[in-house]
């Protein structure tokens, strides 16, 4: 097992690995950007580096400065959590000429999942069903035109290169293709660096299902069921929920022995996530995530295996402990993201100061968090200070726990959306399961007046 590892992130992540590590014994190293010097993750590492100024690019996704770190304190790998550098095969691979264990996949299973079109080609070979469209990326119009009139509308635009909803677009008939394609191409460019195409048939009402795997360095691939993420705004998810609750054990197995032929035709080791489309007992690849997800902590507490020492011990050499016929799916688990914006301004970004805070607790209910009264939210990272997690026997026990949770939950000083995460999960529809991803899109009576 590695003495010290450098966790390459910030805010709730971090501090989870941080405490990950101590449980193993590992000393931390934490690094931080001058907006984070009284971050919590800052503080409770057992070493902390600062790498930059508040922008991004100048310390977290400053690679010179963090591998600079990491030869200064002697870490011998680097976490790279979830956003930011942790699916960078370019990363990866100076962690290895420098001698440093990257905890995470092979950069080759970066760069073969990170392009959409190529991950879809390496599923297709793989015999893992894809949602009909173009191989590889579009590279004229007429090419799109012609895909899409095979295909039938309506098509997604989407960027090869892609992620968090960026450089998407819907386009549900012909004289709508050309300004979608100059829009989605302009997002990409600009976000990713990329501005290339794929072409998509769009699945009318499916849900959004994905499945954690998990596969070590000696060829032992797992799956640990699935999450549903259908609770989306534009394409954002915000609440999760383990199991999903319209599967089957049949299904389940399907979708995990397809979830299971991805990460081994792309050499995946580590944790990650393969993530489906779900229509009916049909199902498509959608993409897959290389990284450990925001919403882990769900399939956490309903398998009881904690993917975070998971990777830890994968990453240092270990083999899986456990067999496919171990894993076992108990109870319900939910997950909201509560995150520091204003609903009713289009959700936009709330920075400051958090002057009052009171988190739930009680059995079944978790708070990964690295917020603390009156700490400072800055304006140049993503608004997400906690994720409440709440578990239960059931579905419906875990649905109420959440409600009580969230109305215990207050935080002054900052504006949040745990009051409209409460009023979503209050929902009748929400409480029935009967959602999928255009749930919020429909549901405009979900969503808070504009005052």
């Amino acid at each position: 097992m590695f003495r010290k590892v450098l966790i390459a992130n910030r805010g709730e992540i971090a501090v989870r690995i941080i405490r990950a590590c101590r449980e193993l014994g590992i000393a931390t190293v934490a690094v931080f950007s001058e907006a984070d010097r009284s971050a919590l993750h800052a503080q409770i590492a057992d070493e902390a580096i600062c790498i930059g100024p508040p922008r991004t690019a100048d310390s977290y996704l400053n690679i010179k400065a963090i591998l600079a770190a990491c030869e200064l304190t002697g870490a011998e790998a680097i976490h790279p959590g979830f956003g930011f550098l942790s699916e960078n095969a370019g990363f990866a691979r100076m962690c290895e000429k420098c001698g440093i264990t990257f905890i995470g996949p092979p950069p080759s299973a970066m760069e073969r999942m990170g392009d959409k079109a190529e991950a879809k080609a390496t599923m297709k070979a793989a015999g893992v069903p894809v949602v009909p469209g173009s191989d590889g990326e579009i590279a004229t119009l007429s090419e799109a035109k012609e895909i899409a009139r095979e295909i039938g509308y309506p098509v997604m635009v989407k960027a090869s290169a892609g992620g968090g909803g960026r450089g998407i677009r819907r386009v549900d008939t012909e004289e709508q293709l050309e300004s979608a394609i100059l829009a989605a191409r302009q997002e990409a460019g600009s976000f990713f660096g990329n501005d290339g195409l794929y072409l998509e048939k769009f699945i009318v009402d499916p849900r959004h299902v994905e499945i954690q795997v998990v596969a070590d360095n000696y060829g032992s691939i797992l799956h640990l069921g699935e999450r549903d993420c259908s609770l989306q705004r534009r394409n954002q998810k915000m609440i999760e929920e383990c199991p999903c609750p319209i599967m089957t054990p049949a299904l389940r197995e399907k979708m995990g022995a397809a979830a299971v032929k991805a990460a081994a035709a792309c050499g995946y080791r580590n944790v990650g996530t393969v993530e489906f489309l779900l229509s009916g007992e049909e199902f498509y690849f959608m993409e897959m995530n290389t990284r450990i997800q925001v919403e882990h902590p769900i399939t956490e507490l309903v398998t009881g295996i904690d993917l975070v020492k998971t990777q830890l011990r994968i990453a240092a050499g270990e083999p899986l402990s456990i067999r496919q016929e171990n894993v076992k799916m108990t109870g319900h688990a939910i997950e909201c993201r509560i995150n520091a914006e204003n609903p009713a301004l289009d959700f936009r970004p709330c920075p400051g100061r958090i002057e009052s805070l009171h988190m739930p607790g009680g059995p079944g209910v978790r708070i990964d968090s690295a917020m603390y009264q009156g700490c400072e939210i800055p304006p140049y990272y993503d608004s997400m200070i906690a994720k409440l997690i709440v578990y239960a026997p059931t579905r419906a026990e875990a649905l109420m726990k959440m409600k009580w949770a969230l109305a215990e939950f207050l935080v002054e000083g900052v504006d949040t959306n745990i009051d409209f995460q409460l009023n979503l999960i209050k929902d009748a529809d929400v409480e029935a399961a009967r959602y999928d991803i255009g749930f919020l899109t429909r549901r405009r009576d979900l969503f808070p007046q504009k005052p």
